[in-house]
């Protein structure tokens, strides 16, 4: 019996909004620290790389120097805080559920594969009630390498028991762009995720302005609907 096709989702930016509740962790790290909150305006430039990353970038646009042994202090304070507050200002896009239920009508495996630790990646797809139209999700601690590693995405869609020779990576960031690449898979963006410039200028093979565009895009990638058989 040969593997299935594959359709890899990143979480952030790409299948759901989350930076309303992770802006609002953050803020809650800043504010302790005795500075000024952050608009979620700012959460393009910020979110995307991971907590430890979005601290960092978070105190730096603040202006404060924020040494090693602080930041781990702030990491570890704001999973906590995150894993309580997880997605109740959160949504999945227009058009994700839809867009899940033709691809796997379609005969696709899905997965996730984000960098966001794995505890808060299924607390936010339990949240939305999706967790089981995914074969295979892993977060940013699943695996000793995460994205841009390329062993993060070959990773779970061996994990899915797909064909990674028939697999498309669907992102919102250069990170995603640069793991698909990496791992010789095409890829797909969306252009209202989490990228501090166009998604356009980063080169990913295709871009869809909405997720109905989604099933007809992924066929184009693999240039026919594969059958599982």
């Amino acid at each position: 019996m040969s593997l299935p096709p594959i359709v890899v989702f990143d979480l952030d930016g790409t299948l759901a909004e989350t930076a309303p509740d992770i802006m609002a962790t953050l803020n809650t790290i800043l504010t302790q620290e005795g500075l000024a909150a952050l608009p979620l305006e700012r959460a393009r430039e910020l979110v995307g790389a991971g907590a430890r990353a979005l601290i960092e970038r978070g105190f730096r646009v603040s202006g404060r120097p924020l040494d090693s042994e602080t930041l781990e202090r702030l990491f570890e304070e704001f999973l906590l805080i995150y894993a309580d507050n997880v997605a109740p200002n959160s949504y999945l896009f227009d058009g994700v559920l839809d867009a899940l239920d033709t691809l796997a009508q379609d005969g696709f495996t899905l997965a996730v594969c984000t960098n966001k630790p794995i505890l808060h990646t299924r607390l936010i797809l339990d949240h939305f009630g999706i967790s089981s139209r995914f074969a295979a999700v892993a977060g940013r601690d699943s695996y000793p390498y995460f994205k841009p590693d390329p062993r993060h995405l070959t990773g779970v869609i061996e994990q899915a028991k797909a064909d990674p020779a028939r697999a498309v990576m669907i992102g919102d960031s250069r990170t995603d762009i640069a793991t698909a690449k990496a791992a010789g898979i095409p890829s797909i963006c969306v252009p209202f995720g989490y990228t501090d410039v166009p998604i356009e200028t980063l080169s990913p093979d295709l871009v869809i302005q909405h997720f109905d565009e989604l099933p007809g895009a992924v066929r184009k990638m693999l240039d026919r609907v594969p059958a599982v058989s």
